[in-house]
């Protein structure tokens, strides 16, 4: 028993001395995310691993979101503005803003339910990526521990408890780029430290149409102890506004009407707020370890989007008149808690770790709208809905070692959601519920010194929109029926893995997974209605790879390939759209070569089928990005970022659906593109007081 105590506690203290080991001379960068990043003896599948501080701080990141593309697998692009939640793909998943992935900032869900944009909305601009100590990862429906969102993966991203010094940073741009970061960690009287973080931040982005992206960004933390003895307070605060340019027809670009990065709407756009209160508490007593989180959380968003411009605006004349544009309008007020207690014990002589949770969630959405608009002014609603979801989660599992080899993992998880809808329409108001268990089953073995073989099994979920659950009109057609759908859906996932370290400092994992959905089915926040339900399957094979040369490089590469197909025999054609087959992020980092550093980074994204019988696929997109750093003093780094270093004419997103533009007699299917931005530089000034 002593072992595995021994083995949990050096593990926790590495992660909890990631960021202060960047500061100290005596060990480097690589040499720290080896350290940190090995989950041998711990992991429970060979998909699950961690991302160090000292890993994120050599990446050069376009946007916030991109810290979870150090997470195997995972792309994440932009189809408007950049105040929008990122489009995110990972394991033949288009996630869309989030749905199948869920995502944690110090205990808090990011993911938002029943969101006035879509399912699982994942909102990451309010990340400070210089305070993120680190970023541990999970894949597949395996964790008992995991809820609502968590069957493609799951990103549990932590601020650092203090900074062992001040910082203060000012980065410089092409297209009006500027942002301005302060944070520090000053002690407080009784021992206790606080952490602060404020950034200032403004973007016009190479669109024709000047983004004008303007955020104020803000944290306020006070700890005590340590994240296995003590506690926090945090309160964050975030506030965003944006002029948009949405994913444009090819076809305007090909025949000159518009720029590549040009736009079809100059008012589209948007602004948010996001205020939120939390706390974590910690007690490690001998073999026995509590915690307990809670939080509240305060946000709104207006957006204002048109994707289709004069569609369903069929002037006899080929005229647009008001044109497509819509609003989507929610503010919501959300609380929710964790608790959870883990303890060893002997089991007829072999070693035994039971743990057990109960979490619960309260959102509480009123109104929440979509709206026919014409440059930002309101023209009609289409619905407009007040929301409660309630759900609450139990789960336990045991991990028992059978012999110093081997160990198992069992789970069960059992979720209960409560919805209720009152909508504008009175025909989709109602209250309904639904509840799921979920078995989880993990196998490993310790096949040699330094290798382990995984297998995995288990159930998860994805909820539904809560005005799916309800709904039995088309909010844009009162005199059509529509289906409801069930709240909670199903999904099983499988997967067998290797973790081994060939030779020294070189670790890799390969994984092969299969995961099922019972339904693809999600509320369609642009419409107001639901989609067509469809069964889907999807399997793959990522492979891994950290390679530690020396104590100042290291080599990067995850691979990804994966399948999805519909499972039923609609005639549609059984191809998942917008799922990518194939990515790749490689990487090298030079780190405390003299005064130099810097890093090299390449991610590609390979062609997707954009319509169920693969009749139009996207293009792949390559991308490089490279950091060079250069430490004029001890405390005082000067960093060069350059994105698309190649200057491709990539794509972040493209899809296949209908549109019309003006003067156009009637609608025409075309692939719809929003660019990814040219190569552009932003120069960093960093000093630590």
């Amino acid at each position: 028993m002593r072992t595995r105590a021994h083995t949990t506690v050096l593990f926790l203290a590495a992660l909890a001395a990631g960021a202060a080991a960047q500061e100290q001379l005596a060990l480097s960068t690589v040499e720290v995310r080896s350290q940190v990043e090995n989950l041998e003896g711990i992991a429970t599948a060979a998909s699950e691993g961690v991302v160090s501080g000292a890993r994120l701080a050599t990446v050069p990141l376009l946007r916030p979101a991109e810290v979870l593309e150090l997470v195997p697998g995972l792309i994440a692009t932009q189809h408007a503005g950049d105040g929008k939640a990122n489009q995110y793909f990972l394991r033949g998943f288009n996630l869309d803003h989030g749905t199948d992935f869920a995502t944690y900032v110090d205990g808090m869900p990011v993911n938002l339910p029943t969101h006035a944009h879509g399912q699982g909305y994942t909102d990451l601009n309010f990340l400070i990526p210089e305070l993120v100590e680190q970023i541990r990862y999970r894949k597949g429906p395996y964790y008992a521990e995991e809820g609502d969102f968590s069957s493609a993966g799951v990103a549990r991203i932590a601020y650092a408890r203090r900074l062992d010094q001040p910082l203060a940073q000012l980065t410089l741009g092409a297209n009006g780029y500027a942002r301005t970061l302060l944070a520090g960690s000053p002690l407080a009287a009784g021992g206790g430290q606080w952490l602060y973080g404020l950034e200032l931040f403004r973007n016009d982005g190479p669109w024709q149409v000047p983004e004008d992206y303007r955020k104020l960004n803000g944290l306020l933390r006070y700890s005590e102890g340590t994240r296995e003895h003590g506690y926090s307070l945090s309160a964050m605060a975030y506030q965003g506004r944006w002029t948009s340019t949405d994913q444009v027809p090819q076809r305007a670009i090909a025949s000159g009407q518009i720029d590549r990065y040009g736009s079809l709407d100059a008012s589209t756009g948007g602004q948010t707020r996001r205020y939120s209160l939390s706390g974590e508490w910690a007690q490690r007593e001998g073999e026995r370890q509590r915690r307990a989180q809670a939080w509240l959380l305060h946000s709104e968003l207006d957006l204002w989007s048109n994707f289709t411009y004069c569609l369903n605006d069929l002037a006899a004349s080929g005229t647009c008149n008001s044109g497509d544009q819509f609003r989507q309008s929610e503010q919501r007020r959300a609380a929710g808690f964790a608790a959870s207690e883990s303890h060893m014990a002997l089991w007829a002589g072999r070693e035994v770790v039971h743990s057990a949770g109960l979490q619960g969630r309260f959102d509480r959405i009123a109104p929440i709208g979509l709206y026919a608009s014409q440059s930002r002014n309101t023209l009609r609603t289409v619905r407009e809905d007040q929301v409660s979801i309630d759900t609450l989660g139990l789960w336990a599992q045991t991990e028992v070692r059978w012999t110093p080899r081997l160990r198992s993992i069992t789970g069960l998880r059992g979720d209960v959601v409560g919805l209720r809808v009152d909508s504008s329409l009175g025909a989709n108001s109602g209250s309904t519920g639904d509840q799921l268990l979920s078995p989880k089953l993990a196998l490993i073995y310790a096949a040699a010194p330094r290798t382990e073989l995984y297998a995995s099994y288990g159930h998860g979920f994805h909820s539904n929109d809560a005005r799916g659950a309800t709904i039995t009109v088309d909010p844009a057609n009162p005199g059509t029926a529509a289906e409801k759908v069930r709240p909670l859906v199903r999904t099983r996932g499988a997967e067998l893995g290797l973790r081994t370290e060939p030779q020294a400092g070189w670790h890799t994992t390969l994984a092969l997974w299969q995961l099922e959905l019972d339904s693809e089915l999600l509320f369609v926040g642009d419409a107001g209605t639901t989609e067509p339900s469809r069964p889907s399957r999807r399997w793959g094979l990522e492979w891994g790879n950290r390679y530690l040369m020396n104590r100042w490089l290291a080599l990067d590469a995850d691979l990804a390939w994966s399948q999805a197909r519909f499972t039923d025999m609609a005639a549609a054609g059984p191809f998942v759209p917008g799922a990518a087959g194939s990515t790749a992020n490689l990487g090298v980092t030079v780190d405390a070569l003299g005064p130099w550093s810097g890093a090299l980074r390449l991610r590609y994204v390979g062609a997707r089928p954009l319509v169920e019988d693969d009749a139009v696929r996207s293009s792949d997109s390559v991308q490089l990005n490279l950091r060079v750093g250069y430490r004029i003093t001890q405390r005082t780094r000067l960093m060069l970022d350059v994105y698309n270093l190649l200057d491709r004419r990539n794509s972040d997103i493209e899809y296949w659906y209908e549109s019309r533009l003006a003067g156009e007699a009637a609608a025409v299917y075309d692939r719809h593109l929003h660019p990814a931005e040219p190569r552009s530089l932003r120069l960093t000034l960093a000093h630590r007081f």
